[in-house]
Protein backbone atom coordinates (compact mmCIF):
# COMPACT_ATOMS: atom_id res chain seq x y z
CA UNK A 1 0.00 0.00 0.00
CA UNK A 2 2.84 2.36 -0.61
CA UNK A 3 2.31 2.96 -3.80
CA UNK A 4 -1.33 3.48 -3.80
CA UNK A 5 -4.05 4.73 -1.05
CA UNK A 6 -6.38 1.84 -1.85
CA UNK A 7 -6.38 -1.79 -3.54
CA UNK A 8 -9.63 -0.80 -5.27
CA UNK A 9 -11.02 2.03 -6.45
CA UNK A 10 -15.02 1.62 -7.51
CA UNK A 11 -16.63 4.40 -9.41
CA UNK A 12 -20.41 3.76 -9.34
CA UNK A 13 -22.60 2.19 -6.30
CA UNK A 14 -25.15 0.65 -8.50
CA UNK A 15 -25.42 -3.36 -8.57
CA UNK A 16 -22.19 -4.00 -10.37
CA UNK A 17 -20.07 -1.93 -8.28
CA UNK A 18 -21.88 -2.71 -4.82
CA UNK A 19 -21.05 -6.29 -6.00
CA UNK A 20 -17.07 -5.80 -6.63
CA UNK A 21 -16.59 -3.32 -3.65
CA UNK A 22 -18.56 -5.32 -0.79
CA UNK A 23 -16.81 -8.78 -2.10
CA UNK A 24 -13.38 -6.62 -1.65
CA UNK A 25 -14.28 -5.34 1.85
CA UNK A 26 -15.20 -8.69 2.97
CA UNK A 27 -12.17 -10.32 1.83
CA UNK A 28 -10.20 -7.50 3.74
CA UNK A 29 -8.98 -5.29 0.61
CA UNK A 30 -9.30 -1.31 1.12
CA UNK A 31 -11.77 -0.56 -0.87
CA UNK A 32 -12.96 2.85 -2.06
CA UNK A 33 -16.50 3.34 -3.42
CA UNK A 34 -17.48 6.57 -5.49
CA UNK A 35 -21.10 7.68 -5.51
CA UNK A 36 -22.38 10.82 -7.56
CA UNK A 37 -24.51 11.04 -3.87
CA UNK A 38 -26.35 8.90 -1.51
CA UNK A 39 -28.98 8.71 -2.90
CA UNK A 40 -27.11 7.39 -6.02
CA UNK A 41 -26.50 4.36 -4.19
CA UNK A 42 -28.68 1.45 -5.19
CA UNK A 43 -28.34 3.02 -8.83
CA UNK A 44 -30.70 2.96 -11.67
CA UNK A 45 -32.15 -0.52 -10.65
CA UNK A 46 -32.94 0.87 -7.01
CA UNK A 47 -33.62 4.63 -7.68
CA UNK A 48 -35.13 4.32 -11.14
CA UNK A 49 -35.37 0.76 -12.99
CA UNK A 50 -35.94 -3.01 -11.77
CA UNK A 51 -37.01 -2.12 -7.71
CA UNK A 52 -39.95 0.74 -8.78
CA UNK A 53 -40.54 -0.55 -12.31
CA UNK A 54 -41.29 -4.03 -10.45
CA UNK A 55 -43.26 -2.41 -7.81
CA UNK A 56 -44.94 -0.52 -10.10
CA UNK A 57 -46.08 -3.59 -12.33
CA UNK A 58 -47.25 -5.46 -8.72
CA UNK A 59 -49.63 -2.69 -7.93
CA UNK A 60 -50.82 -2.40 -11.24
CA UNK A 61 -51.40 -6.77 -11.24
CA UNK A 62 -53.09 -6.32 -8.40
CA UNK A 63 -55.72 -3.62 -9.64
CA UNK A 64 -56.28 -5.83 -12.53
CA UNK A 65 -56.81 -8.94 -10.98
CA UNK A 66 -59.50 -7.26 -8.63
CA UNK A 67 -61.54 -5.98 -11.76
CA UNK A 68 -61.65 -9.80 -13.10
CA UNK A 69 -62.93 -10.59 -10.23
CA UNK A 70 -66.23 -9.43 -11.37
CA UNK A 71 -66.22 -12.61 -13.34
CA UNK A 72 -67.03 -14.53 -10.36
CA UNK A 73 -69.65 -11.86 -9.13
CA UNK A 74 -67.72 -9.07 -7.18
CA UNK A 75 -68.21 -5.57 -8.15
CA UNK A 76 -65.24 -3.14 -8.19
CA UNK A 77 -65.88 0.34 -8.22
CA UNK A 78 -63.84 3.94 -8.01
CA UNK A 79 -60.39 4.89 -9.37
CA UNK A 80 -56.61 3.94 -8.50
CA UNK A 81 -54.79 6.71 -6.36
CA UNK A 82 -51.59 7.22 -8.16
CA UNK A 83 -50.04 8.95 -4.82
CA UNK A 84 -50.79 5.72 -3.01
CA UNK A 85 -49.36 3.52 -5.77
CA UNK A 86 -46.05 5.69 -5.65
CA UNK A 87 -46.35 5.53 -2.04
CA UNK A 88 -46.39 2.21 -1.97
CA UNK A 89 -43.25 2.23 -4.54
CA UNK A 90 -41.11 4.41 -2.28
CA UNK A 91 -41.89 2.43 1.15
CA UNK A 92 -40.15 -0.26 -0.70
CA UNK A 93 -37.37 1.25 -2.35
CA UNK A 94 -36.42 2.39 1.47
CA UNK A 95 -36.95 -0.65 2.80
CA UNK A 96 -33.97 -1.66 0.65
CA UNK A 97 -32.32 1.89 0.92
CA UNK A 98 -31.56 0.60 4.24
CA UNK A 99 -28.53 -1.47 3.41
CA UNK A 100 -27.56 0.39 0.05
CA UNK A 101 -26.43 4.02 1.40
CA UNK A 102 -23.48 5.93 2.28
CA UNK A 103 -23.46 5.64 6.60
CA UNK A 104 -24.51 1.37 5.90
CA UNK A 105 -21.10 0.94 3.50
CA UNK A 106 -18.97 2.88 5.88
CA UNK A 107 -19.99 0.64 8.76
CA UNK A 108 -19.17 -2.17 6.99
CA UNK A 109 -15.68 -0.56 6.83
CA UNK A 110 -15.67 0.81 2.99
CA UNK A 111 -14.29 3.90 2.32
CA UNK A 112 -16.79 6.47 0.33
CA UNK A 113 -16.65 9.52 -1.38
CA UNK A 114 -19.69 11.39 -2.99
CA UNK A 115 -19.36 13.27 -5.82
CA UNK A 116 -18.71 13.73 -9.44
CA UNK A 117 -15.23 11.39 -10.35
CA UNK A 118 -12.80 12.00 -13.05
CA UNK A 119 -9.93 10.80 -13.69
CA UNK A 120 -6.36 12.48 -12.82
CA UNK A 121 -3.79 9.90 -13.14
CA UNK A 122 -3.50 6.31 -14.70
CA UNK A 123 -4.61 4.79 -11.36
CA UNK A 124 -5.87 8.38 -9.71
CA UNK A 125 -9.84 9.49 -9.58
CA UNK A 126 -10.43 12.84 -8.52
CA UNK A 127 -13.53 13.62 -6.35
CA UNK A 128 -14.47 16.78 -5.04
CA UNK A 129 -11.28 18.31 -5.17
CA UNK A 130 -9.30 15.48 -3.75
CA UNK A 131 -7.53 12.70 -5.58
CA UNK A 132 -7.39 9.23 -4.75
CA UNK A 133 -5.34 6.38 -6.14
CA UNK A 134 -6.00 3.13 -6.39
CA UNK A 135 -3.96 -0.62 -7.59
CA UNK A 136 -7.00 -1.10 -9.33
CA UNK A 137 -9.97 1.22 -10.81
CA UNK A 138 -13.87 -0.13 -11.74
CA UNK A 139 -15.68 2.10 -13.79
CA UNK A 140 -19.77 1.04 -12.72
CA UNK A 141 -21.41 4.44 -13.60
CA UNK A 142 -24.19 2.68 -15.75
CA UNK A 143 -26.08 4.22 -18.16
CA UNK A 144 -28.92 7.12 -18.50
CA UNK A 145 -31.81 7.05 -20.50
CA UNK A 146 -31.97 8.24 -23.81
CA UNK A 147 -33.84 11.93 -24.30
CA UNK A 148 -36.45 12.09 -27.34
CA UNK A 149 -35.00 15.30 -29.31
CA UNK A 150 -38.30 15.50 -31.60
CA UNK A 151 -39.40 19.34 -32.67
CA UNK A 152 -41.64 19.88 -30.31
CA UNK A 153 -40.36 18.48 -27.67
CA UNK A 154 -40.32 21.18 -24.30
CA UNK A 155 -43.87 21.68 -25.02
CA UNK A 156 -45.05 18.36 -23.73
CA UNK A 157 -45.62 16.41 -20.14
CA UNK A 158 -42.45 14.27 -20.44
CA UNK A 159 -41.13 11.14 -18.53
CA UNK A 160 -38.70 8.54 -18.56
CA UNK A 161 -37.82 5.84 -16.43
CA UNK A 162 -36.01 8.43 -14.15
CA UNK A 163 -39.66 10.33 -13.89
CA UNK A 164 -42.28 8.29 -14.16
CA UNK A 165 -42.57 6.57 -10.79
CA UNK A 166 -43.04 10.16 -8.97
CA UNK A 167 -46.38 11.04 -11.15
CA UNK A 168 -48.49 13.21 -8.72
CA UNK A 169 -51.50 12.54 -11.27
CA UNK A 170 -51.86 9.84 -13.36
CA UNK A 171 -52.69 11.12 -17.18
CA UNK A 172 -55.68 10.19 -18.65
CA UNK A 173 -53.93 9.45 -21.69
CA UNK A 174 -50.40 8.71 -22.21
CA UNK A 175 -48.06 7.92 -25.09
CA UNK A 176 -45.38 5.33 -24.96
CA UNK A 177 -42.71 5.78 -27.05
CA UNK A 178 -40.53 2.93 -27.52
CA UNK A 179 -41.63 -1.32 -27.47
CA UNK A 180 -38.58 -2.49 -26.04
CA UNK A 181 -38.98 -3.99 -22.06
CA UNK A 182 -39.56 -0.79 -20.55
CA UNK A 183 -41.81 0.65 -22.73
CA UNK A 184 -43.87 -2.88 -22.38
CA UNK A 185 -43.14 -2.87 -18.78
CA UNK A 186 -44.84 0.37 -18.39
CA UNK A 187 -47.25 1.10 -20.89
CA UNK A 188 -49.02 -2.02 -19.56
CA UNK A 189 -48.67 -1.21 -15.92
CA UNK A 190 -50.55 2.16 -16.55
CA UNK A 191 -52.83 1.35 -18.88
CA UNK A 192 -53.85 -1.24 -15.92
CA UNK A 193 -54.24 1.50 -13.54
CA UNK A 194 -56.68 3.43 -15.78
CA UNK A 195 -54.72 5.19 -18.12
CA UNK A 196 -55.48 4.61 -22.37
CA UNK A 197 -51.64 3.87 -23.40
CA UNK A 198 -50.69 4.12 -27.45
CA UNK A 199 -47.72 2.67 -28.18
CA UNK A 200 -45.35 4.08 -30.64
CA UNK A 201 -42.83 1.97 -32.49
CA UNK A 202 -40.65 2.40 -34.99
CA UNK A 203 -40.20 -1.52 -35.30
CA UNK A 204 -42.55 -4.14 -37.08
CA UNK A 205 -42.89 -6.37 -33.78
CA UNK A 206 -41.98 -5.00 -30.07
CA UNK A 207 -39.54 -6.64 -28.07
CA UNK A 208 -37.44 -7.67 -31.75
CA UNK A 209 -34.38 -9.53 -29.51
CA UNK A 210 -36.63 -12.13 -28.51
CA UNK A 211 -38.33 -14.84 -30.48
CA UNK A 212 -41.11 -13.82 -32.82
CA UNK A 213 -43.55 -16.59 -32.39
CA UNK A 214 -43.61 -15.17 -28.59
CA UNK A 215 -43.81 -11.46 -28.80
CA UNK A 216 -46.52 -11.83 -31.00
CA UNK A 217 -48.73 -13.37 -28.15
CA UNK A 218 -47.79 -10.74 -25.92
CA UNK A 219 -48.60 -8.01 -28.52
CA UNK A 220 -52.25 -9.87 -28.70
CA UNK A 221 -52.38 -10.10 -25.13
CA UNK A 222 -51.49 -6.55 -24.54
CA UNK A 223 -53.79 -5.06 -27.79
CA UNK A 224 -56.90 -7.38 -25.36
CA UNK A 225 -56.39 -5.57 -21.96
CA UNK A 226 -56.36 -2.54 -24.16
CA UNK A 227 -53.46 -1.47 -24.83
CA UNK A 228 -53.34 0.78 -28.35
CA UNK A 229 -50.09 0.07 -30.93
CA UNK A 230 -48.89 1.56 -34.01
CA UNK A 231 -46.13 -0.36 -35.00
CA UNK A 232 -43.23 1.00 -38.18
CA UNK A 233 -44.13 4.36 -37.06
CA UNK A 234 -42.52 7.42 -34.96
CA UNK A 235 -43.33 10.88 -33.94
CA UNK A 236 -42.28 13.62 -36.21
CA UNK A 237 -43.27 16.28 -34.26
CA UNK A 238 -45.29 17.70 -31.17
CA UNK A 239 -47.37 20.13 -32.65
CA UNK A 240 -48.57 21.01 -29.04
CA UNK A 241 -49.03 20.37 -25.44
CA UNK A 242 -51.45 17.70 -26.28
CA UNK A 243 -51.31 16.63 -29.69
CA UNK A 244 -48.27 14.71 -31.76
CA UNK A 245 -47.63 13.88 -35.65
CA UNK A 246 -47.03 10.06 -35.68
CA UNK A 247 -45.71 9.29 -39.47
CA UNK A 248 -45.54 5.66 -40.41
CA UNK A 249 -43.05 3.27 -42.70
CA UNK A 250 -44.95 4.80 -46.14
CA UNK A 251 -44.37 8.28 -44.89
CA UNK A 252 -48.50 8.70 -43.80
CA UNK A 253 -49.20 11.17 -40.99
CA UNK A 254 -52.00 10.95 -38.53
CA UNK A 255 -52.28 13.25 -35.52
CA UNK A 256 -52.36 11.44 -31.64
CA UNK A 257 -53.77 12.78 -28.91
CA UNK A 258 -52.43 12.62 -25.08
CA UNK A 259 -51.55 14.04 -21.96
CA UNK A 260 -48.44 12.70 -20.99
CA UNK A 261 -45.53 10.97 -22.92
CA UNK A 262 -43.47 8.31 -21.52
CA UNK A 263 -39.89 7.26 -23.33
CA UNK A 264 -38.28 4.16 -23.89
CA UNK A 265 -35.97 5.19 -26.73
CA UNK A 266 -32.97 3.15 -25.51
CA UNK A 267 -30.10 4.20 -23.02
CA UNK A 268 -26.76 6.00 -23.66
CA UNK A 269 -23.32 6.28 -21.57
CA UNK A 270 -22.01 9.38 -19.95
CA UNK A 271 -18.31 9.04 -20.71
CA UNK A 272 -17.07 12.44 -20.86
CA UNK A 273 -16.74 13.36 -17.33
CA UNK A 274 -14.77 11.05 -16.54
CA UNK A 275 -11.89 12.37 -18.43
CA UNK A 276 -10.89 9.62 -19.66
CA UNK A 277 -8.10 10.07 -22.10
CA UNK A 278 -6.29 11.39 -18.66
CA UNK A 279 -5.86 7.14 -17.68
CA UNK A 280 -5.11 6.57 -21.36
CA UNK A 281 -8.26 5.13 -21.70
CA UNK A 282 -9.52 4.89 -25.22
CA UNK A 283 -13.32 5.42 -26.33
CA UNK A 284 -14.18 4.17 -29.98
CA UNK A 285 -17.85 4.70 -31.43
CA UNK A 286 -19.40 6.13 -28.13
CA UNK A 287 -18.15 3.17 -26.28
CA UNK A 288 -15.03 2.39 -23.90
CA UNK A 289 -12.88 -0.39 -26.10
CA UNK A 290 -12.27 -2.81 -23.59
CA UNK A 291 -11.04 -6.54 -23.96
CA UNK A 292 -12.77 -10.23 -23.35
CA UNK A 293 -11.20 -10.20 -19.61
CA UNK A 294 -13.35 -6.83 -19.37
CA UNK A 295 -10.39 -4.81 -19.09
CA UNK A 296 -9.88 -0.73 -20.67
CA UNK A 297 -6.47 -0.17 -22.72
CA UNK A 298 -5.27 0.59 -19.21
CA UNK A 299 -5.28 -2.73 -18.18
CA UNK A 300 -5.23 -1.94 -14.38
CA UNK A 301 -8.83 -0.05 -15.12
CA UNK A 302 -11.73 -2.37 -15.66
CA UNK A 303 -15.65 -1.49 -16.20
CA UNK A 304 -18.51 -3.11 -14.76
CA UNK A 305 -21.97 -3.12 -15.83
CA UNK A 306 -23.66 -1.22 -18.78
CA UNK A 307 -20.53 1.02 -18.83
CA UNK A 308 -19.09 -1.78 -20.86
CA UNK A 309 -21.38 -1.29 -23.78
CA UNK A 310 -22.56 -5.16 -23.54
CA UNK A 311 -26.16 -6.31 -22.22
CA UNK A 312 -28.15 -3.96 -19.93
CA UNK A 313 -29.33 -5.63 -17.47
CA UNK A 314 -28.78 -5.33 -13.63
CA UNK A 315 -27.47 -9.11 -13.23
CA UNK A 316 -25.06 -8.14 -16.54
CA UNK A 317 -23.45 -6.17 -14.00
CA UNK A 318 -23.22 -8.78 -11.58
CA UNK A 319 -21.77 -11.14 -13.77
CA UNK A 320 -19.26 -8.99 -14.85
CA UNK A 321 -18.38 -8.41 -10.93
CA UNK A 322 -17.81 -12.06 -10.95
CA UNK A 323 -15.58 -12.07 -14.10
CA UNK A 324 -13.77 -9.07 -13.00
CA UNK A 325 -13.40 -10.95 -8.84
CA UNK A 326 -12.26 -14.43 -10.52
CA UNK A 327 -9.43 -12.58 -12.45
CA UNK A 328 -8.41 -10.01 -9.86
CA UNK A 329 -7.04 -13.96 -7.41
CA UNK A 330 -7.04 -16.42 -10.20
CA UNK A 331 -4.33 -17.22 -12.74
CA UNK A 332 -7.14 -18.56 -14.74
CA UNK A 333 -8.65 -15.79 -16.31
CA UNK A 334 -12.51 -16.17 -17.34
CA UNK A 335 -13.55 -14.15 -20.44
CA UNK A 336 -16.85 -12.56 -21.21
CA UNK A 337 -19.37 -15.23 -22.31
CA UNK A 338 -23.41 -14.38 -22.89
CA UNK A 339 -24.10 -18.07 -24.56
CA UNK A 340 -25.89 -19.05 -21.38
CA UNK A 341 -27.55 -15.22 -20.63
CA UNK A 342 -31.00 -14.77 -19.70
CA UNK A 343 -33.58 -12.13 -19.27
CA UNK A 344 -36.90 -11.29 -18.50
CA UNK A 345 -39.30 -8.71 -19.63
CA UNK A 346 -41.85 -8.91 -16.52
CA UNK A 347 -44.78 -8.22 -18.08
CA UNK A 348 -48.24 -10.01 -17.41
CA UNK A 349 -47.76 -12.56 -19.11
CA UNK A 350 -43.81 -12.39 -18.55
CA UNK A 351 -42.00 -13.44 -21.73
CA UNK A 352 -38.24 -15.07 -20.52
CA UNK A 353 -35.35 -15.97 -22.72
CA UNK A 354 -32.13 -17.81 -22.17
CA UNK A 355 -28.90 -19.23 -24.25
CA UNK A 356 -28.52 -18.76 -27.55
CA UNK A 357 -31.33 -17.54 -29.89
CA UNK A 358 -32.05 -19.53 -33.55
CA UNK A 359 -30.28 -16.50 -35.14
CA UNK A 360 -27.17 -16.94 -33.41
CA UNK A 361 -27.47 -20.76 -33.74
CA UNK A 362 -27.90 -19.92 -37.38
CA UNK A 363 -24.90 -17.77 -37.43
CA UNK A 364 -23.01 -20.03 -36.02
CA UNK A 365 -23.65 -23.00 -37.94
CA UNK A 366 -24.82 -25.07 -34.64
CA UNK A 367 -26.91 -28.24 -35.83
CA UNK A 368 -29.94 -27.91 -33.58
CA UNK A 369 -33.80 -28.72 -33.28
CA UNK A 370 -36.10 -26.29 -32.30
CA UNK A 371 -39.30 -27.54 -30.44
CA UNK A 372 -42.29 -25.35 -29.79
CA UNK A 373 -45.11 -26.17 -27.21
CA UNK A 374 -48.60 -25.00 -26.97
CA UNK A 375 -50.13 -24.70 -23.28
CA UNK A 376 -53.79 -25.75 -24.61
CA UNK A 377 -53.74 -29.15 -23.24
CA UNK A 378 -51.48 -28.57 -19.97
CA UNK A 379 -53.92 -28.79 -17.22
CA UNK A 380 -52.47 -25.79 -14.66
CA UNK A 381 -53.03 -23.71 -17.73
CA UNK A 382 -56.16 -24.18 -18.35
CA UNK A 383 -57.48 -24.14 -14.61
CA UNK A 384 -55.33 -20.87 -14.30
CA UNK A 385 -56.35 -19.41 -17.72
CA UNK A 386 -53.29 -18.91 -19.61
CA UNK A 387 -53.88 -21.35 -22.54
CA UNK A 388 -52.09 -19.42 -25.16
CA UNK A 389 -48.91 -19.45 -23.34
CA UNK A 390 -46.11 -20.97 -25.16
CA UNK A 391 -42.41 -22.48 -24.63
CA UNK A 392 -39.83 -23.18 -27.49
CA UNK A 393 -36.70 -24.76 -26.58
CA UNK A 394 -33.23 -25.38 -29.10
CA UNK A 395 -31.73 -28.58 -28.32
CA UNK A 396 -28.85 -30.16 -29.51
CA UNK A 397 -28.77 -33.41 -32.21
CA UNK A 398 -27.76 -36.31 -30.85
CA UNK A 399 -24.10 -36.68 -29.69
CA UNK A 400 -22.33 -40.00 -30.80
CA UNK A 401 -23.58 -40.77 -26.85
CA UNK A 402 -26.91 -40.17 -27.42
CA UNK A 403 -26.49 -37.07 -25.35
CA UNK A 404 -28.85 -33.99 -26.31
CA UNK A 405 -28.40 -31.13 -24.27
CA UNK A 406 -30.33 -27.32 -24.37
CA UNK A 407 -29.29 -24.59 -26.21
CA UNK A 408 -31.74 -22.13 -25.25
CA UNK A 409 -34.94 -21.07 -25.65
CA UNK A 410 -37.76 -19.10 -24.33
CA UNK A 411 -41.31 -18.84 -22.59
CA UNK A 412 -44.86 -16.82 -22.45
CA UNK A 413 -46.60 -17.30 -19.53
CA UNK A 414 -47.50 -16.07 -16.19
CA UNK A 415 -43.71 -16.11 -14.04
CA UNK A 416 -42.15 -17.33 -17.10
CA UNK A 417 -38.94 -15.76 -15.12
CA UNK A 418 -39.34 -18.27 -12.51
CA UNK A 419 -40.48 -21.09 -14.60
CA UNK A 420 -37.51 -21.10 -16.85
CA UNK A 421 -34.70 -21.02 -14.48
CA UNK A 422 -34.48 -25.39 -14.10
CA UNK A 423 -33.93 -24.69 -18.03
CA UNK A 424 -31.27 -22.07 -17.23
CA UNK A 425 -29.65 -24.58 -15.00
CA UNK A 426 -29.55 -27.23 -17.44
CA UNK A 427 -28.37 -24.92 -20.24
CA UNK A 428 -25.38 -23.47 -17.94
CA UNK A 429 -24.13 -27.10 -16.76
CA UNK A 430 -24.44 -28.87 -20.18
CA UNK A 431 -27.11 -31.63 -18.64
CA UNK A 432 -28.95 -33.85 -20.58
CA UNK A 433 -32.38 -33.55 -21.53
CA UNK A 434 -33.14 -36.51 -19.91
CA UNK A 435 -32.22 -34.66 -16.42
CA UNK A 436 -35.22 -32.78 -17.05
CA UNK A 437 -36.91 -36.30 -18.31
CA UNK A 438 -36.50 -38.32 -15.54
CA UNK A 439 -37.47 -35.16 -12.91
CA UNK A 440 -40.67 -35.93 -10.35
CA UNK A 441 -42.71 -32.80 -10.74
CA UNK A 442 -45.63 -32.63 -8.51
CA UNK A 443 -48.67 -32.58 -10.16
CA UNK A 444 -49.98 -29.88 -11.36
CA UNK A 445 -47.26 -27.28 -11.12
CA UNK A 446 -46.60 -25.11 -13.82
CA UNK A 447 -43.18 -25.91 -15.21
CA UNK A 448 -44.39 -29.54 -15.86
CA UNK A 449 -44.20 -27.91 -18.99
CA UNK A 450 -40.65 -28.32 -19.89
CA UNK A 451 -41.10 -31.74 -18.84
CA UNK A 452 -43.51 -32.45 -21.34
CA UNK A 453 -42.04 -30.70 -24.02
CA UNK A 454 -38.76 -32.83 -23.60
CA UNK A 455 -41.17 -36.05 -23.67
CA UNK A 456 -42.38 -35.12 -26.74
CA UNK A 457 -38.97 -35.06 -28.09
CA UNK A 458 -38.08 -38.12 -26.42
CA UNK A 459 -41.21 -40.11 -27.94
CA UNK A 460 -39.76 -39.53 -31.20
CA UNK A 461 -37.58 -42.24 -30.26
CA UNK A 462 -40.36 -44.89 -30.06
CA UNK A 463 -39.64 -45.92 -33.75
CA UNK A 464 -41.30 -49.10 -35.49
CA UNK A 465 -38.29 -51.36 -34.84
CA UNK A 466 -38.10 -50.11 -31.14
CA UNK A 467 -42.20 -50.52 -30.90
CA UNK A 468 -41.72 -54.02 -32.21
CA UNK A 469 -38.94 -54.94 -29.98
CA UNK A 470 -41.23 -53.59 -26.83
CA UNK A 471 -43.64 -55.61 -27.67
CA UNK A 472 -40.96 -59.12 -27.98
CA UNK A 473 -40.03 -58.06 -24.40
CA UNK A 474 -43.31 -57.70 -22.78
CA UNK A 475 -44.52 -61.37 -24.25
CA UNK A 476 -40.91 -62.65 -22.54
CA UNK A 477 -40.66 -60.72 -19.26
CA UNK A 478 -44.37 -59.45 -18.19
Amino acid sequence: MAKHEFDIIVIGAGSGGLSVGLFMNQAGFKVLMISKSDKDIGGDCLNDGCVPSKALIHAAKIVRQAREAENFGLRVTGNVDIKKVVGYIQDKQSLIRSHENAKWLRDQGITMALGHACFAGKNQVEVAGKIYSGKKIVIATGSKPRKLTVEGIEKVSYFDNESIFHLDTLPEKILCIGGGPIGMEIAQALSRLGSQVTVVHKGKTILEHDDAAVTDILLERLKIEGVKFLLNTQVSKFISTNKADIVNSNGETTVVNFDAVFVATGRVLALKPLSLPTAGIEVDGGKIVIDKYLRTTNKNVLVCGDVAGDLQFSHAAEFHARIILNNLFSPFKKKLNNEHMSWVTFTDPELATFGLSEKQLNAREISYRRLEKGYTDDDRAVVDNYQYGKLILFVSEKSLFGKQVILGGTMIAPNAGELIQELILSNTNQLSVKAIFNKVYPYPVASRINQSLVTDLMSEGLTPMIKTLLQKAYQIFS
